[in-house]
């Protein structure tokens, strides 16, 4: 079975990089011309023993002369076919990669956040960077190897044919059985080498975990638990390596052992035919060199199919992430934009359930008039921020749909619907940037005076002032340069410039102080004021200046209504809710 997969990944991945056989013929025949010098020399040294030393009359000082003059040539048009073989190899390798690198990038982030969230990060990181960088490393080198092997090979076999076809019959007989060594051990090596790159996924998933999570490790007090954990992940890659080599030392041993066996039997029977006359002194010499010429490429082909093996293991990984279909798909040029102008919303008997878990939502039927203002409230876990992912489409409902202007969200195209629909995550994320910078992300083409007048119409302007660099202060990796209430303030700048015409809040004023975040909820109604809005309230001050609330349990809508009405029954969930919100903030 291990053969066919092989072969498969092979297909599959020469077929995602057609870029590998731009000038493949060229390349291919520069790797036949490298090895021709190598193959000139054991005929000239023949050459040379047998018309020049040993000529009629004493050594031929002129013919030895041609033959030095003919060598150097052939050596020097042997170098320059060899370099030019190498800029191809490398520029063609890197420009493949790069663009499998590209493609499983940008379809990591096609997949949902179901799929990205199965799978820790650091495993998705190293699959565009580890397992691209090992099938680099062994197109450059084992791809290298390989073809000035294969052409040492062809070459070097044609030539000792020449001298003696039966020393010939004993080198290839010699390494004969080396090919089903190395057949039995490719199989392991195949699971061993796939192993390897999934620990160094693992390991590096871990080490990236604890290293953004270290404020909470030491928080914690949990440094020894976090490091033994990482030592595990270590010590399984260490591991894998370990048992990796350990088959691959095993394979190249045999390799060693063939060729010796292939220079000592061309020795011994071919002294026999040189006593016999069949081969001259210098053939016999001519052709031990060329024996070491035939062996050095077998010998190498083990260590390269050892080497295939890790870059497959890496290919296949790589085409796990390609060839998964994304269950959240981009409709693409089959799809339709959204309606110009401002946008309702419609729930159509929505059911969603994470994989394996129970429902989260239950037969969620609701509409929401365009330009109104909604909150949606509920206790922890009711299923608040999943209506707001499945009304961003970054996850599909297990059953019915969702419409925006009538359009159901999985024939929106993505380019119209990001444009149009902008949601601001409770964690407030920030790229490792100025502050200008990670406001322009929604609109690239503003400029600073543009920025301070979105800063001012947010009431914001005298924060900005007040931060170290204004625009231009940096807020570190994950801003986390800026306190968690200020990253949030950026994030909604960001959202504001963005101009949408339905804006999704989720819970994005919790992190800020009270203070801020009356001031927000001032800027926020003029903000909201013409345009759909649904915020996902954790504070329901947000709720009271809503036009409608959403009070969603346990997966189900029970109340919807105007704050005023809902808060006036007070054994209603939204009424024991307020109360318990009131008491909190007294």
């Amino acid at each position: 079975m291990a053969e066919p997969v092989k072969a498969g990944v092979l297909r599959r991945g020469l077929r995602l990089s057609p870029e590998l056989f731009t000038g493949l013929a060229g390349t291919l025949g520069l790797a036949v011309l490298a090895t021709a010098g190598r193959v000139a020399v054991p005929v000239a040294i023949q050459q040379g023993i047998d018309k020049g030393l040993r000529a009629p009359g004493g050594p031929d000082v002129g013919v030895l002369t041609t033959i030095v003059a003919v060598t150097a040539g052939v050596l020097l048009l042997t170098m320059f076919s060899a370099a030019m073989m190498n800029v191809r190899l490398f520029t063609v390798s890197e420009t493949a990669l790069a663009g499998v690198r590209t493609r499983t990038f940008r379809h990591i982030h096609n997949l949902s956040m179901l799929h990205q969230q199965s799978e820790r990060r650091g495993a998705l990181v190293s699959r565009v960077t580890g397992d691209v960088d090992q099938i680099s490393q062994f197109l450059q080198f084992g791809g290298l190897i390989f073809l000035v092997s294969l052409g040492q090979l062809v070459v070097t076999t044609a030539v000792m044919c020449f001298y003696s076809w039966q020393l010939t019959l004993v080198v290839i007989a010699a390494f004969a059985p080396l090919v089903f060594v190395v057949r039995h051990f490719q199989r392991r090596l195949s699971v061993l080498y796939l192993d390897v790159r999934e620990s160094i996924g693992v390991m590096l998933g871990a080490i990236a975990e604890s290293v953004v999570g270290a404020p909470v490790v030491r928080a914690y007090g949990v440094q020894r638990r976090t490091a033994e954990r990482l030592d595990t992940a270590i010590d399984r890659s260490r591991r894998a390596q370990f048992r990796a080599q350990t088959n691959n030392v095993v394979s190249m041993s045999f390799g060693e052992f063939a060729a010796g066996l292939a220079l000592a039997s061309v020795i011994v029977v071919g002294t026999v035919l040189g006593v016999d006359g069949d081969l001259s002194i210098g053939q016999l010499t001519a052709f031990l060199f060329l024996a070491t010429l035939f062996v050095q490429p077998v010998q190498v082909a083990t260590e390269v199919l050892n080497e295939a093996q890790n870059a497959i293991a890496g290919w296949r990984r790589v085409l796990d992430i390609i060839e998964t279909e994304p269950d959240v798909a981009d409709p693409g040029a089959a799809g339709r934009d959204l309606p110009e102008g401002a946008v309702d919303v419609r729930f159509d008997h929505v059911h969603f359930a994470y994989p394996g878990g129970p429902e989260v939502l239950t037969d969620v039927d609701l509409t929401v008039t365009a330009r109104t203002r909604v909150a949606v409230v509920g206790e922890t876990g009711s299923g608040k921020t999943t209506f707001a992912k499945l009304l961003t489409r970054l996850m599909d409902p297990t059953t019915g749909s969702v419409l925006l202007s009538g359009v159901p969200l999985t024939e929106v195209r993505f380019d119209s619907l990001r444009r149009r629909v902008v949601m601001v995550p409770q964690d407030g994320f920030l790229f490792d940037a100025t502050v200008a910078d990670n406001v322009r992300f929604a609109r690239p083409d503003l400029s600073d005076v543009d920025l301070e007048l979105a800063f001012t119409e947010l009431g914001l302007l005298d924060w900005v002032d007040g931060l170290s660099d204004g625009l231009r202060t940096q807020v570190g990796e994950r801003g986390e340069a800026l306190s968690v209430g200020e990253r949030q303030l950026v994030a909604l700048a960001r959202a504001y410039v963005a101009d949408p015409d339905l804006l999704v809040l989720d819970e994005a004023t919790s992190a800020v102080d009270p203070a801020t975040e009356v001031r927000l909820q001032r800027t926020l109604d003029a903000v909201t004021r013409g345009r759909t809005t649904i915020a996902i309230a954790h504070r329901l001050s947000t709720a009271q200046s809503a036009d409608e609330v959403i009070v969603v349990d346990k997966g189900h809508v029970v109340q919807r209504g105007p704050h005023a009405e809902l808060v006036a029954d007070p054994d209603s969930i939204y009424g024991r809710l307020y109360a318990s919100w009131l008491e909190q903030t007294r």
